[in-house]
């Protein structure tokens, strides 16, 4: 969200919630000798910060990489246009696991180096529920981001297919709505218009950095809410990178790799005084196909949309919603949209949010489909926390309010908001599924087959 109001100068301040850097896919930044990559971290007192994680000359991604090689299991590491995963079969091989008080592998913890969810299946013969997509060997970035050795997509965690699962456990009635929001306090934004006011209309650009600071004391902090899973797990962590890092995007504070147009590019004045903008992403809910059986749902397109709105701050603070947006937050947001599938090839942080937001909503065609009482699996293993901890990050509560000044036209731009939201359930809304015309989703269930998997086995190409 961004609060404008003008001056006589010639100044554009931005007030932004983040600090991150963006940089381009971690293996193709360190192959091209790149030192490092960047990612946040949040402290023990709940704060978020940015993180960036040396690499000189890469040489610990080519380490990480030829010792991936190495240690993992030839099969796996081949890459593969379209690897399954048997759900029921993985978890009855992490509960073996567990009742050797083993952790699980690493193969069971990235789901044998998936990539995306393109398709999940039901087999009635077998009772399987089968994830498919693509896949590789995997190896962990300077950050610590897992991703795949050969196109450095991330791969997709077990610990976020349990948090989605759980988000739809059987007998859950109630769909959950997965959020995350960095936002101002009504106080920070009561305290922002005082101040404002006492600045008054003539300014100079000497004066510049008093008003930076004053804003950034003015508003102090600003929360952190997370809503639908756990705050403390890798997908909300997630979710909140991504939102930081829209932010700077739309704000200019940090160059993409890729060429969309920011908010920034195209803001101009306006007659509202106390508008605030809001972007926020959310699932593009018309990507699922589903088969005319329903033994069988495909994930279509880049899954993931940017929109935005305008709110109106009040002087006490508070904010009330008027349902549109001024073309220039249009044209960013639309912008972004249509970049996202390039951006997430060479940020893996926005990949990693199209990979959990696919999971959550494979998680909630399982539910709605009601493939637990057809399939006699519970999940029991998954849905059991003391079983499976998945909850093992400091939980974010607050980020430091951050603002740079730039010089453009005469309109002072402040606090920008917003988030994710997630309803997945909205995706398998009847005026939402794309219909499976030519009966490929089915073709590709049937042509796929089970057959005798040996013992133990969970996943096979």
């Amino acid at each position: 969200m961004r609060c404008r109001l003008y001056f006589s100068s010639l100044l554009l301040l931005l007030v932004s919630l983040v600090g991150i850097g963006i940089g381009p896919n971690a293996w193709a930044q360190n192959q091209q000798g790149v030192s490092g990559a960047n990612g946040v971290m949040v402290d023990a007192d709940g704060v978020l910060r940015l993180q960036h994680y040396a690499d000189p000359n890469g040489q610990l991604t080519k380490k990480r990489v030829a010792e991936a090689r190495a240690q993992l299991n030839p099969q796996v590491i081949k890459p593969s246009k379209l690897r399954k995963v048997s759900l029921n079969r993985l978890e009855a091989a992490v509960r073996a696991q567990l009742d050797k008080n083993s952790p699980p592998t690493d193969e069971m913890q990235f789901l044998a180096g998936l990539t995306r969810v393109r398709y999940l299946f039901y087999y009635p013969d077998t009772k399987d529920i089968v994830l498919a997509g693509p896949a590789e060997g995997w190896a962990a970035d300077p950050a610590g981001r897992v991703c795949g050795i050969e196109s450095g997509r991330p791969a997709l965690q077990l610990q976020d297919l349990i948090v989605a699962l759980r988000a739809f456990a059987p007998g859950e009635r109630q769909a959950p709505v997965i959020l995350c929001s960095i936002d101002p306090t009504p106080e920070g934004l009561s305290r922002m218009q005082q101040f404002l006011r006492g600045v008054g209309s003539q300014i100079q650009p000497g004066d510049t950095e008093m008003i930076v600071n004053g804003l950034r004391t003015s508003l102090g902090m600003q929360n952190i809410r997370v809503g639908g899973v756990a705050p403390s797990t890798h997908m909300a962590q997630v979710l909140l990178e991504c939102d930081y890092r829209m932010k700077l995007i739309g704000m200019g504070l940090e160059k993409p790799p890729v060429r969309m147009v920011s908010y920034v590019d195209r803001a101009t004045p306006s007659n509202n005084r106390s508008a605030l903008q809001r972007w926020f992403f959310t699932p593009d809910y018309n990507s699922v196909r589903v088969a005319a059986d329903r033994l069988g749902m495909e994930l279509v397109g880049d899954v993931v949309k940017l929109v935005s709105e305008d709110q109106i701050v009040n002087k006490d603070g508070s904010r009330s919603v008027t349902g549109k947006a001024n073309k220039a937050s249009d044209l960013f947001t639309k912008s972004f949209t249509a970049k996202y599938a390039e951006l997430a090839s060479r940020v893996p942080v926005f990949a990693e949010m199209r990979n959990v937001i696919d999971l959550t909503i494979a998680a909630a065609f399982i539910h709605q489909q009601d493939f637990y009482s057809q399939s006699g699996w519970q999940a029991s293993t998954f849905n059991d926390p003391r079983a499976l901890d998945v909850q093992t990050y400091n939980t974010p509560l607050q980020v430091e309010t951050v603002c740079t000044a730039v010089w453009k036209g005469n309109q002072l731009l402040t606090p920008v908001s917003g988030g994710v939201t997630i309803h997945p359930r909205t995706a398998l809304a009847t005026q939402n599924v794309l219909p499976d015309e030519d009966g490929k989703i089915s073709e590709v269930r049937e042509s796929i087959g089970l057959g005798e998997l040996p013992a133990g086995q969970w996943w096979w190409d």
